[in-house]
């Protein structure tokens, strides 16, 4: 893929993969709606940005072209497995609850789903209709709720990213609309595994954690090489026969 324009990376505050697009020459931003790690270049609603799009009102999407590309690392709190286990009765955050408050919290749960489901839909559908580019990126573990509840299947799904330099294995799914991933194999297994208890306020704020959604810069610069980019890496590359069977689709 070749990006004549700039990238807008929605949803990221971190700015990993934005300064690795920056090291690689190619011009990037981060949107969020918060800034706490001080690299948020617009601070936005996206939400509300992507609601007015959709009824082709102004938002920021007007100012996003052909050349440029889009990547969405768009919220998992209600689709990730761990959101999945809280439709369940059983779920040990209703233990104290009685029934009819279990079903309350449920029924609450399943309208915020609904909500970012269909905001997620309209996403992908003003940048189709729009001719514009664009990656989203979603958790692909276990029964994560877009598995079946999709508009389309993920064109590619990282099954162990720690292959390509991460600390969790995290399978990882992207879904591209008016563009293809390219290939590559820029292997770089050099990291300690994290696991989801080991992690920084794993407790308290659930897979969707700040600290667990982090993306190591080696991982981003891998990814940008190998699926955007298709830019080979001398300092990692493998023959296409070492790959495992089922580590990648």
């Amino acid at each position: 893929m070749t990006i004549k324009g700039n990238v807008h990376l929605l949803f990221e505050q971190s700015g990993t993969f934005k300064n690795e697009f920056k090291k690689l020459g190619i011009n990037a931003s981060d949107y969020d709606i918060q800034n706490n790690f001080g690299e948020t270049d617009h601070i936005i609603d996206l939400f509300a940005e992507i609601d007015n799009a959709y009824e082709n009102k102004k938002s920021i999407f007007d100012t996003f072209t052909k050349d440029d590309l889009i990547i969405a690392f768009y919220p998992c709190i209600y689709f990730c497995a761990t959101s999945q286990m809280s439709f369940y009765l059983t779920c040990i955050n209703y233990r104290c609850m009685t029934f009819e408050e279990k079903i309350t919290e449920i029924l609450k749960r399943a309208e915020k789903r609904e909500e970012f489901y269909k905001r997620l839909i309209k996403l992908c559908a003003v940048c189709q209709t729009r001719g514009l580019r664009l990656i989203v990126e979603n958790p692909w573990s276990e029964q994560t709720y877009l598995k079946t509840n999709f508009i389309k299947v993920p064109d590619l799904v990282d099954k162990n990213r720690m292959l390509r330099g991460d600390y969790f294995m995290k399978p990882t799914a992207y879904w591209y609309w008016n563009c293809e991933p390219t290939t590559g194999y820029s292997y770089q297994q050099d990291k300690q595994k994290k696991t989801i208890m080991s992690t920084k306020g794993s407790s308290k704020a659930g897979l969707c954690s700040e600290d667990r959604s982090m993306i190591s810069s080696d991982y981003a610069r891998n990814f940008i090489c190998d699926f955007i980019l298709g830019k080979e890496q001398k300092m990692s590359q493998i023959s296409i026969f070492e790959i495992k069977e089922g580590e990648m689709k």
